[in-house]
């Protein structure tokens, strides 16, 4: 049915006849938004005093503002030709129009001396921005002595041009001699606010037995662990109290906010300052200097504003505004004609600066961004008070069962521990209502240690199988079996999306995967950044890539870099590749030999060639861009689809205003979705805190260091991690289905997927080669030499497995890694609780044991014991599990989930390999070795084998294992 046939329900038509006046609209997921706000569009233009000049009409794609064109055109008198002109653009178009027609000196109202002209490029491709910030970072610290401890304690400089681009979003920026209309004030941050969480934090809980201690002082349990803090610090009990304290004392609220940062924001004024005059210099200007200036123009050329006075103001998907952008619309907007439309349970943008409280609180900040607009002369002269709120509920998209399921999503706990007022959540959801009648869909979990098997496995039950039928009006009873191409896997990272594909083309299923890709983690990359080393003399690092590539095993490849007898036809390509003088040249030749001839080869060379434009290139250049663009795990747009009838994989972000028949939800894990790790800036800003350093390089004793700070550990353990996002992403996944809708998870499923309302179904996949046959990458061939090197062992090749053979109570190994898991991250300081079920005692006896020991924690550390057995060298690697290191001691630790101690003569033979090995590399302290036992929380200390002992265990292995049959 086209859209003129579509008659628009009861609440669309109010939206459409509502044509004067102040509208907040809440357009549910499948609501019909694009169709109605056209409509209404289309509506006040057939007015007899509205010209298309009038009427401004701002979405965030090209293509949104391009498709909504094409709709009015159907509801009006007026042409596709009369409307091109027409403001119906995106944000950023529109701030681009306006100066380049009126702002060539915008750059003076910043005490800027240059101009924008026609000439001036919009820089869209960040990582070419990148290496420009980069090359400015450089430049602004020769300039710039002062500053560069600054730039000590950062791990990367890129995340000061994020810092920059935050400020921009929110309407804080520089002038030559300060900050644009008193923007520092925003700097310093809201002490009563911060107030108002550190107290909430700080109230003792209610226990069984009485108050509790606060979750504040709780989680200032870790304080200091693995930390260095200048001398001025805190101590952890001068911080918490002794003993039985329930709560800190309310004075560390003051000491935690206050700190002198005039210098820190000085330096983050000349920086950002410096970086406009650097960019303007350069000839280009960014998303958010567009924004910046264009509402520096409108804010200081009174006239100017008065003369792009719209009558009428209308915002698409206002929940992915930023706050710049808002008060942006206000100076454009002459009337109180203002129509914002979109929906909060979709805003899945912060970090492109999106604010979801510019809808969820919409009145109140449209008067303090009125006022704050207003306070040296009136530039809004609209009232804002009166504001007339809509609701579009009408789903044309999902069943009613999607619909009510999705709900639930707004309201899970994203970890084990958070604290969510789900009744207060559901207050503020608009119910939908599905206006399909079919009951046919399908919501189900499932898990797999291997997902991806289970995923591909899960594809082959649902094609073809009506128990999965699709709505398709042209079928005969208005289902029909699903094909691939009805089915979209969308994932919360891009790597798990990339990785499935990659799966996926090795049993022929036919997937395309859109929405970006990390195009310098991709194999293509991998192996240009190998040759570019062996080119530049890094031979180490880039031949062991590519031998690794050709199937030599590390220890063939070990012995080939020592000997450096590289294979004859490698050292002919080499020398090929030295011949080629444009990195795109040795791109090309590169991918031509692995037979790489995609999408993902061919956008690469158009990167490079974009950022190394000349004839001639330093390969080192080149290799430091690729090794820092990897890093930073930047994403391209990649055209990578096999054609019709294939799977889609996507990104939840790049999902966002999509449909597909079937959704399947996938790598709902812990450290996925949500993500593990907060953000690692060592300075950034926020609202409640301002402008903050996480770290502080300081020279105390003679000795210089970079310290972090106790005040930022203290603030971030009253503002707690907000999730609030992830179930917002959660619930846009869900809202994208129309028929049937999925779950999947691997071993390890995050609190998300365990608290959804569904029994997951745990497979044993058995996937099948799909029609197409299995894809087989080609690769460089060499020859493989006969094997040489050491022979490797590893501890539990010592072990006698019979002492387990009459053990019928364990927990398995899936128990056990999440056990191992859990005191990794506990002990790397980590904010974790001990889950709830059987692993729950486990995880607590490990923190408590954890919490009692003093010194510096090494995790996971590999150990290498090398010894010579009968003139053979053999090698037994391991890992320790933890290292606890004193200034006179080391101790090593080995966790076991066994529910007894019935093999700990075994384990006698695995700890003391790890003894020897710590042994030698501190030979200066005394070591210990212990065994752990999670289950009742009881260390034992063990008395360790000697060398000899050892190579006596050994030597009786080899000789089992070379007499044993062959299978």
């Amino acid at each position: 049915m086209t859209d003129t046939a579509i008659t628009p329900n009861d609440q669309q038509q109010e939206l459409i006849d509502a044509t004067e006046g102040t509208y907040l609209v809440d357009a549910g997921a499948g609501t019909g938004k694009t169709f109605t706000v056209t409509r209404r569009y289309a509506n006040i233009l057939d007015q007899d005093d509205v010209e298309p000049e009038d009427l401004l009409l701002l979405t965030f794609t090209n293509n949104a503002a391009e498709e909504m064109k094409d709709r009015i055109v159907a509801h009006c008198d007026y042409s596709m030709a009369a409307l091109r002109d027409a403001p119906i653009s995106t944000f950023h178009s529109l701030a681009h129009d306006i100066l380049l027609r009126y702002g060539f000196e915008a750059p003076q109202i910043l005490g800027i001396d240059d101009r924008i002209t026609s000439s001036t490029q919009l820089l869209e491709n960040e990582v070419i921005e990148n290496e420009r910030f980069r090359e400015f970072v450089g430049r602004f610290v020769r300039k710039h002595p002062e500053y560069e401890d600054y730039f000590r304690i950062l791990s990367d400089e890129s995340s000061l041009l994020a810092q920059i681009k935050q400020l921009a979003a929110k309407g804080i920026f520089p002038t030559r001699e300060g900050w644009f209309r008193h923007g520092e004030r925003y700097l310093d941050g809201d002490f009563e606010e911060f107030k108002e969480y550190f107290t909430q934090a700080n109230t003792p809980n209610e226990g069984t037995n009485g108050p509790t201690q606060s979750d504040l002082r709780d989680n200032l349990g870790l304080y200091g662990r693995n930390k260095c803090y200048l001398p001025e610090a805190p101590g952890k009990t001068e911080l918490r109290g002794g003993r039985g304290t329930k709560q800190i004392d309310a004075e560390w609220a003051n000491r935690a906010f206050e700190e002198d940062r005039s210098e820190l924001k000085q330096f983050v004024h000349d920086l950002y300052f410096e970086y406009i005059e650097f960019a303007l210099g350069r000839n280009y200007l960014n998303f958010s200097f567009l924004l910046l200036f264009a509402f520096a123009l409108l804010c200081e050329d009174h006239a100017l504003r008065e003369e792009l006075a719209f009558e009428y103001t209308m915002i698409d998907e206002f929940q992915d505004t930023s706050e710049i952008q808002f008060k942006l619309a206000l100076l454009l907007a002459g009337t109180d004609n203002i129509c914002v439309v979109g929906d909060w349970k979709q805003s899945i943008y912060s970090f492109q600066y999106a604010s979801v409280d510019n809808i969820r609180r919409f009145e109140e900040r449209l008067q303090t961004y009125k006022s704050e607009l207003n306070n040296d002369i009136e530039r809004v002269g609209y009232p804002v008070e009166d504001v007339t709120e809509i609701e579009l509920t009408q789903n044309y998209r999902s069943t009613q069962e999607i619909l009510d399921f999705s709900e639930c999503s707004l309201t899970l706990p994203a970890t084990n521990n958070e604290d969510l007022d789900a009744d207060d959540v559901r207050e503020s959801i608009v119910s939908l209502n599905a206006d399909s009648t079919n009951e046919h869909s399908r919501i189900e979990a499932t898990t797999g240690d291997d997902e991806y098997e289970a995923l591909l496995d899960r594809v082959q039950e649902i094609v073809d199988n009506p128990e999965y039928a699709v709505a398709d009006a042209d079928a005969n009873d208005g289902l029909r079996p699903p094909t691939y191409e009805d089915i979209a896997i969308l994932t919360r990272t891009r790597r798990f999306g990339r990785e499935l594909q990659q799966r996926a083309d090795e049993y022929g299923f036919p997937v395309a995967y859109e929405g970006g890709v990390e195009l310098f983690s991709t194999d293509q990359v991998l192996l240009l950044l190998a040759w570019l080393r062996i080119l530049e003399n890094d031979a180490d690092r880039g031949w062991a890539v590519v031998l690794e590539r050709a199937g030599y095993t590390l220890d063939e490849a070990d012995q080939i870099l020592d000997t450096e007898a590289y294979p004859s036809n490698m050292v002919a390509f080499r020398d090929e590749l030295a011949d080629i003088e444009t990195v795109g040249g040795i791109a090309r030749r590169v991918f031509d030999r692995y037979g790489f001839e995609d999408a993902y080869a061919d956008t690469l060379v158009t990167t490079l060639e974009g950022v190394f434009s000349s004839t001639h290139m330093n390969r080192g250049e080149v290799i430091q861009f690729i090794e820092r663009s990897l890093d930073a795990g930047s994403t391209h747009e990649v055209d990578d689809s096999p054609g019709t009838d294939s799977i889609t994989v996507q990104t939840i972000h790049a999902a966002k205003g999509l449909e597909h028949p079937i959704v399947i939800l996938a790598n709902v894990n812990q450290h996925n979705f949500p993500p593990s790790g907060g953000d690692g800036d060592a300075i950034r800003y926020d609202d409640t805190a301002g402008l903050r350093q996480t770290k502080h390089y300081s020279t105390v004793h003679d000795l210089p260091h970079v310290y972090h700070s106790w005040r930022h550990d203290v603030r971030s353990a009253c503002l707690s991690r907000e999730y609030d996002e992830e179930r917002r992403l959660m619930y846009v996944a869900m809202t994208r289905a129309k028929d049937h809708l999925l779950f999947s998870a691997g071993s390890s499923p995050s609190a998300l997927f365990d608290n959804l309302p569904l029994e997951p179904e745990e497979r044993e996949p058995d996937v099948q080669p799909a029609d197409g046959g299995i894809t087989v990458q080609s690769h460089l061939q060499i020859s493989i030499p006969n094997r040489e090197g050491p022979v490797a062992q590893s501890p539990h090749t010592l072990i006698d497995d019979s002492v387990f053979e009459d053990v019928s109570d364990g927990k398995g190994s899936e128990f056990g890694r999440r056990v191992h898991e859990f005191a990794e991250r506990y002990a790397e300081g980590e904010a974790v609780e001990p889950e709830n079920g059987e692993i729950n005692s486990d995880e607590r006896h490990i923190k408590a044991f954890l919490d009692s020991l003093d010194g510096d924690f090494r995790v996971e550390e590999p150990a290498y014991l090398p010894l010579t057995i009968d003139g053979e060298e053999v090698s037994i690697s391991g890992v320790i599990d933890l290292l606890c290191i004193r200034p006179n001691e080391v101790e090593i630790i080995d966790y076991k989930t066994d529910r007894g101690q019935h093999a700990q003569s075994e384990y006698r033979k695995q700890v003391s390999v790890y003894y020897h090995v710590v042994s030698q590399c501190f030979p200066d302290r005394d070591v210990s070795v212990g065994i752990f036992y999670t289950e009742d929380g009881s260390p034992v200390p063990i008395n360790p084998l000697t060398e000899d002992e050892l190579i006596a265990l050994v030597r009786t292995e080899m000789a089992t294992s070379s007499s044993a049959p062959a299978g």
